[in-house]
């Protein structure tokens, strides 16, 4: 169960050389004076490739690379036009010309729609990524100001009213961030190499808790301040500090077996962790309306899908003790195979390096 774990990882290893959300578009809509509709559309530079056919995003770096984007910028623009509408009562918008700009791994697609002689209400429909995927989502921000309205649309709800946009339920925030905490730590996969180098040598319960509680604790108190504006560390700095924690935890098992202190560890690497929660939360969205029951529902969603990864690896490990016990016919307190944990542990630290290295790469 553990090396399914670890082969996963270094299948998705090189289009994972940052941990964040994929299928998840954001828009951004503002409706003008004279009718205008300003609609601004960002989409990772591997989404756009698949859906678009282009080759804009470089593996190698985890980056759009503006020359190939700039060749590329007709049919990324064609597919956005042809997945997305702004119209009223009576009729559509017109779209204007498009325009596409990259953004670091990202592409921004902007697009002018004039709504002159259309009626409110006003709607804004979107089907992008739903044809190559039926679970993608957009988070769509209605409005210029620093606190705009906040919707989600997916393959069931495609449309959205701009000139009387509802505000979310308190429970579709919580819902909705939950979802986005769990899906996030599932598709990390770099968090998850991190939970599964730091439990290796783990036989007890109490342990594990300590470690998971410290983790926990810690990403909590800078994913909250990095997502409150209060303190923040560029991506350049936090992505290859958490690719270095991977590679240290995962080292540190052929170094020691005293599982018992490893919550030093968890918590003060959850610290750096935590930013990196706090990138794909501003990927995402917080609405200012309902901030802290966002932040808490995602911080919980990111506590799900961490204990459900611990309590996946650490019964695997304590069944392969028995199972090993049991070919020696059987000793009363089953030990783990030394050679088990030194190869699973060698097999992080080549991925944490390579995401290392990746990484360092983005800023140099």
């Amino acid at each position: 169960m553990i090396a399914a774990l670890l082969v996963a990882l270094a299948m998705f290893a090189s289009n994972a050389a940052h941990a964040h959300q994929i299928n998840l578009t954001n828009a951004r809509v503002v409706i003008e004076q004279d009718r205008t509709v300003d609609v601004e559309i960002a989409m990772k530079g591997s989404d756009a490739d698949r859906v678009a056919g282009t080759r804009v995003f470089d593996d190698a770096t985890g980056l759009v690379v503006p020359r190939a984007l700039t060749a590329a910028a007709v049919p990324i623009i064609a597919y956005v036009e042809g997945h997305t509408t702004v119209f009223g009562d009576g009729g559509s918008c017109n779209a204007g010309t498009g325009a596409v700009t990259p953004d670091g791994d990202a592409v921004v697609v902007h697009v002018r729609w004039s709504c002159m002689g259309v009626a409110d209400p006003l709607r804004y429909r979107s089907t992008i990524l739903i044809d190559a995927s039926p679970d993608a989502r957009q988070v769509v921000l209605i409005g210029s100001d620093p606190h705009p309205a906040q919707d989600l649309l997916d393959a069931s709800r495609t449309e959205t009213a701009l000139t009387a946009a509802p505000p979310s339920t308190l429970l579709q925030v919580i819902t909705r961030y939950i979802e986005a905490g769990i899906e996030h730590i599932f598709l990390g996969y770099d968090h998850i190499a991190f939970l599964a180098a730091i439990v290796l040598w783990a036989r007890r319960l109490w342990p594990v808790v300590k470690v998971v509680t410290a983790f926990t604790v810690a990403h909590s108190i800078t994913l909250s301040l990095a997502a409150l504006d209060i303190l923040r560390i560029p991506s350049a700095v936090t992505e290859p500090a958490i690719a270095a924690s991977i590679v240290y935890v995962a080292a540190e098992n052929f170094i020691s077996r005293d599982f018992a202190k490893r919550w030093r560890d968890a918590f003060a690497f959850g610290l750096i962790h935590g930013f990196g929660f706090a990138s794909a939360l501003q990927e995402f969205g917080l609405p200012r309306s309902a901030l802290v029951p966002a932040l808490a529902s995602f911080n919980l969603g990111v506590e799900i899908g961490q204990v459900a990864i611990v309590s996946i690896v650490v019964p695997g490990l304590l069944g392969m003790d028995r199972l090993c016990a049991a070919g020696r016919g059987g000793a009363p307190l089953p030990v783990r195979p030394p050679f088990a944990v030194y190869g699973m542990s060698a097999a992080i630290v080549c991925l944490g390096s390579y995401w290392f290295f990746a990484r360092t790469m983005l800023t140099s």
